[in-house]
Protein backbone atom coordinates (compact mmCIF):
# COMPACT_ATOMS: atom_id res chain seq x y z
CA UNK A 1 0.00 0.00 0.00
CA UNK A 2 1.23 3.80 -0.78
CA UNK A 3 -0.05 6.43 1.65
CA UNK A 4 -1.14 9.96 1.00
CA UNK A 5 -2.72 12.21 3.39
CA UNK A 6 -3.32 9.27 5.45
CA UNK A 7 -5.39 7.74 2.67
CA UNK A 8 -4.32 3.68 2.10
CA UNK A 9 -3.68 3.61 -2.19
CA UNK A 10 -3.39 -0.14 -3.48
CA UNK A 11 -0.22 -0.75 -5.72
CA UNK A 12 -0.98 -4.18 -7.05
CA UNK A 13 0.42 -4.69 -9.99
CA UNK A 14 -1.01 -8.49 -11.17
CA UNK A 15 -2.93 -10.27 -13.83
CA UNK A 16 -6.78 -11.14 -12.45
CA UNK A 17 -8.47 -14.47 -12.32
CA UNK A 18 -12.08 -13.56 -13.30
CA UNK A 19 -14.72 -15.43 -12.99
CA UNK A 20 -17.35 -12.88 -13.54
CA UNK A 21 -16.98 -8.65 -13.27
CA UNK A 22 -19.63 -8.38 -10.13
CA UNK A 23 -17.48 -10.87 -8.38
CA UNK A 24 -14.74 -8.01 -7.78
CA UNK A 25 -16.74 -5.46 -6.54
CA UNK A 26 -16.74 -7.88 -2.94
CA UNK A 27 -13.43 -8.24 -3.82
CA UNK A 28 -12.07 -4.53 -4.13
CA UNK A 29 -14.29 -3.65 -1.36
CA UNK A 30 -11.54 -5.22 1.04
CA UNK A 31 -8.57 -3.14 -0.22
CA UNK A 32 -10.15 0.62 -1.08
CA UNK A 33 -10.87 2.59 2.25
CA UNK A 34 -14.68 2.92 2.83
CA UNK A 35 -14.35 6.47 1.78
CA UNK A 36 -12.75 5.26 -1.74
CA UNK A 37 -14.74 2.76 -2.13
CA UNK A 38 -18.25 4.26 -1.05
CA UNK A 39 -17.67 7.21 -3.67
CA UNK A 40 -17.02 4.89 -6.59
CA UNK A 41 -19.95 2.32 -5.85
CA UNK A 42 -22.68 4.22 -4.33
CA UNK A 43 -25.17 6.25 -6.91
CA UNK A 44 -27.53 8.43 -5.63
CA UNK A 45 -30.62 8.64 -3.12
CA UNK A 46 -31.27 5.03 -2.55
CA UNK A 47 -29.68 3.92 -5.10
CA UNK A 48 -32.68 2.49 -7.61
CA UNK A 49 -31.74 4.28 -11.14
CA UNK A 50 -28.14 2.98 -10.67
CA UNK A 51 -29.61 -0.97 -10.07
CA UNK A 52 -32.12 -0.65 -12.75
CA UNK A 53 -29.35 0.12 -15.44
CA UNK A 54 -27.93 -3.55 -14.60
CA UNK A 55 -31.54 -5.07 -14.56
CA UNK A 56 -33.15 -3.32 -17.66
CA UNK A 57 -30.53 -5.75 -20.38
CA UNK A 58 -33.16 -8.62 -19.40
CA UNK A 59 -35.47 -6.54 -21.04
CA UNK A 60 -34.18 -7.84 -23.81
CA UNK A 61 -32.78 -11.23 -25.33
CA UNK A 62 -30.60 -12.18 -27.48
CA UNK A 63 -31.40 -14.96 -30.16
CA UNK A 64 -29.24 -17.74 -30.92
CA UNK A 65 -28.34 -18.26 -34.39
CA UNK A 66 -27.21 -22.21 -35.94
CA UNK A 67 -26.49 -23.25 -38.58
CA UNK A 68 -24.08 -19.71 -38.86
CA UNK A 69 -21.39 -21.02 -40.46
CA UNK A 70 -18.68 -18.77 -38.77
CA UNK A 71 -16.02 -19.42 -36.42
CA UNK A 72 -13.62 -17.06 -34.45
CA UNK A 73 -15.89 -13.40 -34.01
CA UNK A 74 -13.83 -10.32 -35.11
CA UNK A 75 -14.45 -7.67 -32.03
CA UNK A 76 -12.77 -4.96 -34.23
CA UNK A 77 -13.98 -2.51 -35.17
CA UNK A 78 -13.74 1.74 -36.52
CA UNK A 79 -15.43 4.48 -34.52
CA UNK A 80 -14.65 8.14 -35.28
CA UNK A 81 -12.06 6.84 -38.07
CA UNK A 82 -10.52 4.96 -35.34
CA UNK A 83 -9.54 1.90 -35.49
CA UNK A 84 -10.11 -0.51 -31.85
CA UNK A 85 -9.59 -3.88 -31.46
CA UNK A 86 -12.78 -4.21 -28.84
CA UNK A 87 -15.69 -1.90 -28.82
CA UNK A 88 -15.65 -1.89 -25.31
CA UNK A 89 -14.44 1.31 -24.02
CA UNK A 90 -12.94 3.03 -20.80
CA UNK A 91 -15.79 5.61 -19.78
CA UNK A 92 -14.62 8.67 -18.28
CA UNK A 93 -14.32 8.36 -14.36
CA UNK A 94 -13.07 10.86 -11.90
CA UNK A 95 -10.43 10.29 -9.44
CA UNK A 96 -9.17 7.08 -9.89
CA UNK A 97 -6.33 7.48 -7.47
CA UNK A 98 -8.66 6.56 -4.79
CA UNK A 99 -8.26 2.84 -6.26
CA UNK A 100 -4.56 2.51 -6.82
CA UNK A 101 -1.40 4.83 -6.56
CA UNK A 102 -1.03 5.15 -10.50
CA UNK A 103 -4.67 5.98 -11.02
CA UNK A 104 -5.22 6.87 -14.31
CA UNK A 105 -1.89 6.16 -15.52
CA UNK A 106 -2.07 2.56 -15.12
CA UNK A 107 -5.47 2.44 -16.54
CA UNK A 108 -4.21 4.10 -19.19
CA UNK A 109 -1.46 1.37 -19.69
CA UNK A 110 -4.07 -1.07 -19.08
CA UNK A 111 -6.72 0.02 -22.03
CA UNK A 112 -3.74 0.45 -24.50
CA UNK A 113 -3.11 -3.29 -23.74
CA UNK A 114 -6.24 -4.86 -25.06
CA UNK A 115 -6.15 -1.64 -28.13
CA UNK A 116 -8.98 -0.14 -26.91
CA UNK A 117 -9.86 3.17 -26.12
CA UNK A 118 -9.88 5.78 -22.92
CA UNK A 119 -11.60 8.31 -21.58
CA UNK A 120 -9.92 10.68 -19.16
CA UNK A 121 -11.95 12.39 -16.39
CA UNK A 122 -11.37 16.39 -15.93
CA UNK A 123 -11.36 15.51 -12.15
CA UNK A 124 -8.60 12.81 -12.63
CA UNK A 125 -5.81 11.83 -9.74
CA UNK A 126 -3.13 12.53 -13.06
CA UNK A 127 -2.92 15.34 -15.31
CA UNK A 128 -3.98 15.10 -19.33
CA UNK A 129 -0.55 14.65 -20.30
CA UNK A 130 0.88 12.29 -17.65
CA UNK A 131 -2.22 10.04 -18.82
CA UNK A 132 -1.69 10.13 -22.48
CA UNK A 133 1.92 9.69 -22.26
CA UNK A 134 0.93 6.23 -20.10
CA UNK A 135 -1.11 5.60 -23.17
CA UNK A 136 1.76 5.37 -25.20
CA UNK A 137 -0.27 6.57 -28.07
CA UNK A 138 -2.76 4.66 -27.75
CA UNK A 139 -6.36 6.30 -28.69
CA UNK A 140 -7.99 8.64 -26.37
CA UNK A 141 -10.95 11.56 -25.86
CA UNK A 142 -10.49 13.96 -22.74
CA UNK A 143 -14.25 14.49 -21.10
CA UNK A 144 -14.66 18.19 -19.79
CA UNK A 145 -16.61 19.08 -16.77
CA UNK A 146 -17.30 22.39 -18.23
CA UNK A 147 -16.13 25.08 -15.66
CA UNK A 148 -18.09 28.70 -15.00
CA UNK A 149 -14.42 30.38 -15.77
CA UNK A 150 -14.09 29.68 -19.69
CA UNK A 151 -10.63 30.96 -19.18
CA UNK A 152 -9.89 27.42 -17.41
CA UNK A 153 -11.76 25.30 -19.80
CA UNK A 154 -9.74 26.50 -22.32
CA UNK A 155 -6.90 26.09 -20.39
CA UNK A 156 -7.99 22.28 -20.36
CA UNK A 157 -8.54 22.15 -23.81
CA UNK A 158 -5.30 23.41 -24.91
CA UNK A 159 -4.00 20.73 -22.47
CA UNK A 160 -5.95 18.12 -24.03
CA UNK A 161 -5.22 19.51 -27.63
CA UNK A 162 -1.67 19.29 -27.26
CA UNK A 163 -1.91 15.91 -25.42
CA UNK A 164 -3.36 14.48 -28.70
CA UNK A 165 -6.69 13.39 -27.45
CA UNK A 166 -9.25 12.64 -30.86
CA UNK A 167 -12.07 14.32 -29.29
CA UNK A 168 -13.87 16.08 -26.51
CA UNK A 169 -16.65 14.65 -24.20
CA UNK A 170 -19.07 17.16 -22.83
CA UNK A 171 -20.48 16.07 -20.14
CA UNK A 172 -24.20 17.24 -19.71
CA UNK A 173 -26.02 15.92 -16.86
CA UNK A 174 -24.04 17.00 -13.67
CA UNK A 175 -24.80 20.76 -13.95
CA UNK A 176 -25.51 19.71 -10.06
CA UNK A 177 -24.17 16.80 -8.11
CA UNK A 178 -26.49 13.97 -6.96
CA UNK A 179 -27.62 13.11 -3.91
CA UNK A 180 -25.16 10.84 -3.21
CA UNK A 181 -26.12 9.30 0.55
CA UNK A 182 -22.42 7.03 0.56
CA UNK A 183 -20.72 10.17 0.72
CA UNK A 184 -22.60 11.76 3.31
CA UNK A 185 -22.35 8.54 5.90
CA UNK A 186 -18.59 8.76 5.03
CA UNK A 187 -18.47 12.67 5.15
CA UNK A 188 -16.60 11.78 2.34
CA UNK A 189 -13.54 14.26 0.75
CA UNK A 190 -11.40 13.99 -2.02
CA UNK A 191 -7.78 12.89 0.22
CA UNK A 192 -5.63 12.93 -3.46
CA UNK A 193 -5.19 16.33 -5.51
CA UNK A 194 -6.98 16.40 -9.02
CA UNK A 195 -3.89 17.20 -10.89
CA UNK A 196 -6.16 19.10 -13.53
CA UNK A 197 -7.89 21.36 -11.03
CA UNK A 198 -4.28 22.50 -9.74
CA UNK A 199 -4.61 25.67 -11.47
CA UNK A 200 -8.34 26.60 -11.16
CA UNK A 201 -8.68 29.38 -8.58
CA UNK A 202 -10.72 26.76 -6.63
CA UNK A 203 -8.07 24.92 -5.59
CA UNK A 204 -7.20 21.44 -6.44
CA UNK A 205 -10.40 19.44 -4.80
CA UNK A 206 -8.47 18.04 -2.18
CA UNK A 207 -10.29 18.17 1.17
CA UNK A 208 -13.22 18.54 -0.60
CA UNK A 209 -16.66 16.71 -1.48
CA UNK A 210 -17.95 16.53 -5.25
CA UNK A 211 -20.83 18.42 -4.29
CA UNK A 212 -18.29 21.45 -3.33
CA UNK A 213 -16.09 20.33 -6.63
CA UNK A 214 -19.40 20.52 -8.66
CA UNK A 215 -20.44 23.99 -7.29
CA UNK A 216 -17.32 25.32 -9.65
CA UNK A 217 -18.75 23.70 -12.43
CA UNK A 218 -21.15 25.51 -14.83
CA UNK A 219 -24.92 25.18 -13.87
CA UNK A 220 -26.41 26.60 -16.95
CA UNK A 221 -24.91 24.65 -20.69
CA UNK A 222 -26.48 25.08 -23.63
CA UNK A 223 -26.24 24.29 -27.53
CA UNK A 224 -23.80 27.31 -27.92
CA UNK A 225 -21.80 25.69 -25.43
CA UNK A 226 -21.05 22.95 -28.03
CA UNK A 227 -20.56 24.82 -30.76
CA UNK A 228 -18.14 26.94 -28.72
CA UNK A 229 -16.24 23.74 -27.63
CA UNK A 230 -16.03 22.44 -31.25
CA UNK A 231 -14.87 25.72 -32.60
CA UNK A 232 -12.14 26.04 -30.29
CA UNK A 233 -10.35 22.92 -30.30
CA UNK A 234 -11.34 21.65 -33.85
CA UNK A 235 -12.37 18.31 -32.08
CA UNK A 236 -15.13 16.23 -32.41
CA UNK A 237 -17.64 17.10 -29.52
CA UNK A 238 -19.52 13.98 -28.32
CA UNK A 239 -22.70 15.62 -25.95
CA UNK A 240 -22.79 13.47 -22.66
CA UNK A 241 -25.86 12.23 -20.29
CA UNK A 242 -27.91 12.38 -23.19
CA UNK A 243 -31.50 10.34 -22.09
CA UNK A 244 -34.17 10.96 -24.80
CA UNK A 245 -34.30 11.12 -28.24
CA UNK A 246 -35.27 15.25 -28.33
CA UNK A 247 -32.31 15.84 -26.19
CA UNK A 248 -30.02 14.23 -28.56
CA UNK A 249 -31.19 15.78 -32.04
CA UNK A 250 -30.72 19.17 -29.93
CA UNK A 251 -27.37 17.80 -29.61
CA UNK A 252 -26.79 17.16 -33.39
CA UNK A 253 -28.16 20.51 -34.07
CA UNK A 254 -25.68 22.21 -31.98
CA UNK A 255 -22.81 20.57 -33.83
CA UNK A 256 -22.44 17.05 -31.79
CA UNK A 257 -20.18 14.73 -33.59
CA UNK A 258 -20.93 12.09 -31.28
CA UNK A 259 -23.77 11.19 -29.18
CA UNK A 260 -22.88 9.38 -25.50
CA UNK A 261 -26.54 7.46 -24.34
CA UNK A 262 -25.67 7.52 -20.24
CA UNK A 263 -27.27 8.31 -16.44
CA UNK A 264 -23.79 8.81 -14.97
CA UNK A 265 -23.91 5.35 -13.94
CA UNK A 266 -27.08 5.54 -11.52
CA UNK A 267 -25.04 8.88 -9.97
CA UNK A 268 -26.88 11.94 -10.81
CA UNK A 269 -31.13 11.90 -11.31
CA UNK A 270 -32.39 9.09 -9.59
CA UNK A 271 -35.71 8.00 -10.43
CA UNK A 272 -34.96 8.00 -14.28
CA UNK A 273 -34.86 5.30 -16.82
CA UNK A 274 -32.18 2.57 -16.92
CA UNK A 275 -29.69 3.88 -20.04
CA UNK A 276 -30.45 0.74 -22.12
CA UNK A 277 -34.31 1.25 -21.90
CA UNK A 278 -33.85 4.50 -23.58
CA UNK A 279 -31.01 3.66 -26.13
CA UNK A 280 -33.08 2.10 -28.70
CA UNK A 281 -35.54 5.30 -29.17
CA UNK A 282 -32.50 7.64 -29.24
CA UNK A 283 -30.27 5.19 -31.90
CA UNK A 284 -33.90 5.14 -33.96
CA UNK A 285 -33.83 9.39 -34.04
CA UNK A 286 -29.81 9.70 -34.16
CA UNK A 287 -30.81 7.32 -37.75
CA UNK A 288 -26.53 7.10 -37.74
CA UNK A 289 -26.30 10.47 -38.56
CA UNK A 290 -23.19 10.57 -36.18
CA UNK A 291 -22.14 7.60 -33.34
CA UNK A 292 -23.40 6.87 -30.50
CA UNK A 293 -21.43 5.61 -27.03
CA UNK A 294 -23.41 3.81 -24.60
CA UNK A 295 -22.81 3.44 -20.89
CA UNK A 296 -24.30 2.55 -17.35
CA UNK A 297 -25.04 -0.74 -15.76
CA UNK A 298 -22.76 -2.93 -18.41
CA UNK A 299 -21.37 -5.71 -16.38
CA UNK A 300 -21.68 -8.94 -18.94
CA UNK A 301 -20.31 -9.38 -22.56
CA UNK A 302 -24.06 -10.01 -22.92
CA UNK A 303 -24.70 -6.49 -21.75
CA UNK A 304 -22.21 -5.33 -24.82
CA UNK A 305 -24.21 -7.55 -27.24
CA UNK A 306 -27.78 -6.06 -26.00
CA UNK A 307 -25.92 -2.26 -26.14
CA UNK A 308 -24.32 -2.70 -30.00
CA UNK A 309 -28.00 -4.23 -30.99
CA UNK A 310 -30.08 -1.46 -29.71
CA UNK A 311 -27.93 0.86 -31.60
CA UNK A 312 -24.55 1.36 -29.73
CA UNK A 313 -21.80 2.09 -31.74
CA UNK A 314 -19.06 2.24 -28.92
CA UNK A 315 -20.26 0.53 -25.29
CA UNK A 316 -18.30 1.89 -22.14
CA UNK A 317 -17.94 1.25 -18.33
CA UNK A 318 -16.48 2.01 -15.60
CA UNK A 319 -17.01 0.65 -11.87
CA UNK A 320 -15.79 -2.51 -12.79
CA UNK A 321 -12.40 -1.21 -14.24
CA UNK A 322 -11.69 0.78 -11.37
CA UNK A 323 -12.15 -2.47 -9.02
CA UNK A 324 -9.47 -4.27 -11.87
CA UNK A 325 -7.30 -1.39 -11.40
CA UNK A 326 -7.60 -1.46 -7.50
CA UNK A 327 -6.94 -5.49 -7.35
CA UNK A 328 -4.39 -5.45 -9.97
CA UNK A 329 -3.15 -1.97 -11.55
CA UNK A 330 -2.72 -2.19 -15.17
CA UNK A 331 -2.62 -5.75 -15.47
CA UNK A 332 -5.63 -5.71 -13.78
CA UNK A 333 -7.53 -3.25 -15.67
CA UNK A 334 -6.30 -5.48 -19.00
CA UNK A 335 -7.85 -8.57 -17.30
CA UNK A 336 -11.05 -6.95 -16.82
CA UNK A 337 -11.07 -6.23 -20.87
CA UNK A 338 -9.87 -9.33 -21.49
CA UNK A 339 -12.58 -10.82 -19.31
CA UNK A 340 -15.41 -8.82 -20.92
CA UNK A 341 -14.13 -8.90 -24.93
CA UNK A 342 -14.43 -13.42 -23.67
CA UNK A 343 -17.97 -13.22 -22.97
CA UNK A 344 -18.83 -11.46 -25.95
CA UNK A 345 -16.78 -13.29 -28.31
CA UNK A 346 -18.85 -16.33 -27.15
CA UNK A 347 -22.43 -14.65 -27.41
CA UNK A 348 -21.41 -13.46 -30.76
CA UNK A 349 -20.24 -17.38 -31.89
CA UNK A 350 -24.01 -18.28 -30.33
CA UNK A 351 -25.39 -15.32 -32.07
CA UNK A 352 -24.35 -15.91 -35.06
CA UNK A 353 -22.51 -12.79 -35.73
CA UNK A 354 -18.99 -12.74 -37.15
CA UNK A 355 -18.55 -8.85 -36.54
CA UNK A 356 -19.35 -6.07 -34.70
CA UNK A 357 -21.15 -4.82 -37.77
CA UNK A 358 -23.20 -7.90 -37.93
CA UNK A 359 -24.22 -7.70 -34.03
CA UNK A 360 -25.64 -4.01 -34.66
CA UNK A 361 -27.83 -5.69 -37.20
CA UNK A 362 -29.00 -8.50 -34.82
CA UNK A 363 -32.47 -8.88 -33.65
CA UNK A 364 -33.67 -8.37 -30.41
CA UNK A 365 -36.57 -9.83 -28.64
CA UNK A 366 -38.85 -8.62 -25.96
CA UNK A 367 -40.22 -11.07 -23.94
CA UNK A 368 -41.62 -10.20 -20.75
CA UNK A 369 -40.90 -12.69 -18.47
CA UNK A 370 -42.30 -13.09 -14.67
CA UNK A 371 -40.17 -12.87 -11.85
Amino acid sequence: MTVVNGYEQSDNEKKLDILNLPALEDEAKKIIPTGGYGYIFGGSEDDWTLKQNTLAFEHAQIVPKALSDIEKPDLSTNVFGIDLKTPVMMAPTAAQGLAHAQGEDDTARGVAAVGGLMAQSTYSSTSIADTAAAGNGAPQFFQLYMSKDWSFNESLLDEAKKAGVKAIILTVDATVDGYREQDIINNFQFPIPMANLTKFSEGDGKGKGIADIYASAAQKIGPDDVRRIAEYTDLPVIVKGVQSPEDAMRAIGAGAAGIYVSNHGGRQLNGGPASFDVLESIAKAVNHQVPIIFDSGVRRGSHVFKALAAGADLVAFGRPVIYGLALGGAQGVQSVFEHIDHELEIIMQLAGTKTIEDVKHAPLLHIHYND
